[in-house]
């Protein structure tokens, strides 16, 4: 098969392995960064280990490139991102956990990139399990929460 199909291949799911986290974010939990953001970071990610590794090996013994030098960059540049996307408001933060999304897509990104489909598509799984799952059970702490202080105020 040619290498190029392969790259489009990868480029594509981690495409859509983003743009699943994205949807959560944007329908579920109704945050600003969600399916496009999501979606581009993830390819995006992939796109560069897709690059260091092509420059990697087709420039093996002229240029010495080691593709974790351009992920760790990644990863700082990803920051910056998070850090935009991060508000507080007296004593409310928000943003913070659409922040780590991004983080974590740019990882499942840079594994699609790297060939770890099965470790990419089981993250995804595991982070919308979290998120989707874990906003319900935090939503009913926070209801419970607020009727036992109403109920504490009343005595």
């Amino acid at each position: 098969m040619d290498p190029t199909y392969v790259m489009f291949g990868k480029l594509l799911l981690a495409m859509l392995l983003g743009a699943l986290i994205g949807t959560e974010r944007a329908v579920v939990a109704h945050q600003p960064a969600g399916t496009r953001t999501f979606g581009l970071v993830a390819m995006g990610a992939c796109l560069l280990v897709l690059v260091a590794s092509y420059v990697n090996s087709s420039y093996l013994g002229i240029v010495n490139f080691p593709p974790l030098q351009l992920i760790a960059g990644v990863v700082t540049g990803i920051g910056f991102i998070g850090a935009g996307l991060i508000i507080t408001r007296g004593q409310s933060v928000h943003g913070i956990t659409t922040a780590a999304g991004l983080w974590i897509v740019t990882a499942i990104g840079i594994s699609v990139g790297f060939g770890l489909f099965s470790v990419a598509l089981y993250t995804t799984l595991l982070t919308l399990v979290l998120l989707v799952g874990m906003w319900y059970v935090e939503n009913r702490f926070k209801q419970w929460f607020h009727e036992y202080e109403e109920e504490q105020s009343s005595h």
